[in-house]
């Protein structure tokens, strides 16, 4: 199942000195670190040392989206060319959309921290997502999102104990549970670039204007799917210690040097205005384990009620949608 190294990755560029807005298509940020920005979420392409031919996909995207990321992997990389892996910073349904039709077409292990696999595995669905909190249509539409699980168990594998990543010697990967339970970051000490994930984002994601516009801030995880708000600041807390330099996140545009290292510092002096003051997973979060789900918080709104706020939600978008499009 090992995957099949086969071109050698164009040279890199050196580390910008600020954040930009994105134009069309994958674009690199950082020496063997190219982004691909889908419309609410984004995925990485890590290529190997200078000389080396190997690559990996990290995450996987919005749902229907592989045909997608397969084309612009062959861009980046040539017709005949597999990553070694694919490996998730975690598995919600926006980081994984394209996962079973990639793993299967490229033939290739599926990396993900241990706590991830029950979701990767069809052993358990991820905790109900929370739509009271955050504010903002993605927030209320969160009911109606897939939270699993999906069935990888031939492919999917732990990442290594040692916090080494897969066919990519010059990375680790860093724990940060919170905005699920086995939710990692990837970073790269050699420059101080970081993956970071859904452990922050750099838009307010829970809005779906912000979300697509991407004004760039240090903000919390998306609110909506986040289990555990402790571990999250502490998850949080983790990374500004390793004093990234360059963080390209799950939503939202990267972030560099001194711009990022304010937002971490911000986000963390503020954290108890900025972290959800309510909410199902306020004070206590999901209890978890190597199975998935094993205890939840009450839920402050019925089912039928989540629905109807999401069924809103939808009614909202629409309408507004259909306003702009008229008056185009």
């Amino acid at each position: 199942m090992e995957g099949q190294c086969t071109r050698r990755p164009a040279p890199g560029r050196a580390l910008r000195s600020q954040s930009h807005s994105s134009p069309r298509g994958p674009r690199e940020l950082a020496p063997g670190v190219t982004l691909m920005a889908q419309s609410i979420v984004n995925l990485y392409f890590l290529s190997a040392p200078s000389g080396s031919r190997c690559w990996v996909l990290v995450d996987a995207g919005l749902p229907f989206s592989a045909r997608q990321i397969a084309q612009a992997a062959r861009q980046r990389f040539g017709s005949s060319s597999r990553p070694s892996a694919i490996i998730l910073t975690h598995g919600h349904f926006d980081h994984v959309g394209g996962l079973p039709e990639l793993a299967n077409w490229w033939d290739v292990p599926v990396y993900a921290h241990e706590l991830e696999l029950p979701y990767l595995t069809g052993r358990s669905s991820y905790p109900p997502p929370d739509p009271t909190v955050g504010g903002g249509a993605m927030s209320y539409l969160s009911p109606l999102y897939p939270r699993g699980p999906i069935d990888l168990s031939r492919r999917v594998l732990p990442l290594p104990a040692d916090g080494s990543v897969p066919g990519m010697p010059d990375w680790q990967w860093v724990a940060t549970p919170g905005h699920s339970p086995g939710h990692v970051a990837f970073y790269r000490k050699a420059d101080g670039t970081l993956l970071a994930g859904d452990a922050f984002v750099t838009t307010r994601q829970e809005s779906v204007l912000a979300a697509l516009a991407k004004w760039p801030l240090v903000w919390r995880p998306p609110a909506y799917y986040t289990c555990d708000w402790q571990a999250a600041r502490e998850s949080i807390e983790r990374l500004a210690a390793l004093d990234p330099q360059l963080a390209a996140t799950g939503h939202g545009l990267p972030l560099y040097g001194e711009r990022l290292r304010r937002g971490l510092e911000s986000l963390l002096a503020h954290w108890d205005q900025i972290a959800p003051g309510h909410g199902r997973y306020h004070d206590r979060p999901a209890l978890t384990d190597e199975d998935g789900v094993v205890a939840l918080p009450p839920s402050a709104l019925k089912p039928y009620v989540a629905s109807a706020i999401a069924i809103g939600a939808v009614t909202a978008a629409a309408y507004w949608m259909r306003r702009r499009f008229e008056s185009d």
